[in-house]
């Protein structure tokens, strides 16, 4: 795939992008790179992903990572259940037919471990599928350092051993697709075998860039001026869960819900919920008058209630 078809495929999934990451996308499918991408939450790592997926036509296959995945979450199980009704089975037609040999037992062990009673997790899933999928191992900072050290080895070496089946090679390779958001530091083992992408916050016109293009009806007056408020409530430092990407378009939802078409004191107070997700961080945002409302010239506001009064939100910083 060319970048000029890549730029395309994104453009009809209405994904807002800059050169430097198509570019890279581009290059690292046609080396059979992973990708490895590393930025703050919410700055939207996942959804390259996801538009990969639809880019290619793929199947997007997730790995969600977590404190203590271990290889059998992450690659195979076998189906308990399925094993232990086959057991039964069999006891039930040995009694009924009098017969309960030690071959027959072995023959039963060894059919309970094929093919019929594996349970197939993201990792086989995604090599064994006849058609190339998009694998995305979604913080892959949040698993320990032995998984990835597996996971290093499972992405050189495109197969993987199951000790009753033998190893099973990749059927396709996957465009894979690594996220962390720098919880612990990654072996530089891992970093030299990706591709490499940083993603900020976007500034706020790649913000209004973005609610334009998911939310197509919003006013240029209301994207200005969330885009704002959100860009300065991530740059305040008194607030301890910065807004994501998806949360700016929750925002813009709820306030053109209730028929917003600017973004007042009230229209915040009333829909912060949607764009700040802790007690703390709300109060922060009331208190300081940290609003966002900012005239197209990127003066803040001078709002004034229906009674002539300035809208009383003056700036309070916390010592």
């Amino acid at each position: 795939m060319t970048i000029e078809e890549l730029k395309k495929k994104l453009d009809e999934a209405h994904y807002i992008y800059d050169d430097t990451l198509v570019t890279t996308l581009a290059v690292a499918l046609k080396l059979g790179r992973p990708l490895l991408i590393e930025g703050a939450a919410g700055v939207g790592k996942t959804e390259v992903a996801k538009v990969m997926a639809y880019a290619l036509d793929r199947e997007l296959v997730r790995l969600q990572c977590y404190e203590g995945l271990d290889e059998s979450k992450a690659i195979y199980e076998w189906n308990y259940q399925k094993q232990l009704l086959s057991i039964q089975v069999d006891q039930s037609l040995a009694k009924v037919a009098g017969t309960d040999s030690k071959a027959e037992s072995a023959a039963l062990t060894k059919s309970l471990f094929s093919e019929d009673y594996l349970l197939e997790r993201p990792l086989l899933k995604s090599i064994r599928s006849e058609k190339p999928v998009v694998l995305l191992i979604d913080e892959i900072d949040k698993a320990d350092e032995e998984f990835e050290a597996f996971l290093l080895e499972l992405l050189s070496e495109m197969q993987v051993t199951i000790p009753e089946i033998g190893t099973i090679k990749a059927s396709s390779t996957p465009f894979v697709v690594l996220t962390s958001n720098r919880a612990r530091p990654l072996s530089e083992a891992l970093r030299r075998r990706c591709a490499y992408l940083y993603i900020k916050y976007p500034d706020i016109e790649k913000e209004v860039a973005i609610i334009q293009a998911k939310q197509p009806g919003t006013s240029d007056r209301l994207a200005l001026a969330v885009a704002q408020a959100v860009h300065d409530l991530r740059e305040n430092d008194n607030i301890l869960k910065k807004p994501s990407i998806a949360e700016t378009l929750d925002w813009i939802a709820a306030l053109e819900a209730l028929g917003a078409v600017d973004l007042t004191p009230d229209m915040i107070a009333g829909t912060a919920g949607f764009i700040l997700k802790n007690e703390e961080d709300m109060e922060e945002l009331l208190e300081s008058g940290d609003c966002g409302c900012h005239h197209e010239d990127g003066q803040p506001c001078d709002h004034h209630a229906a009674d002539g009064q300035h809208c009383g939100h003056h700036h309070h910083h916390h010592g």
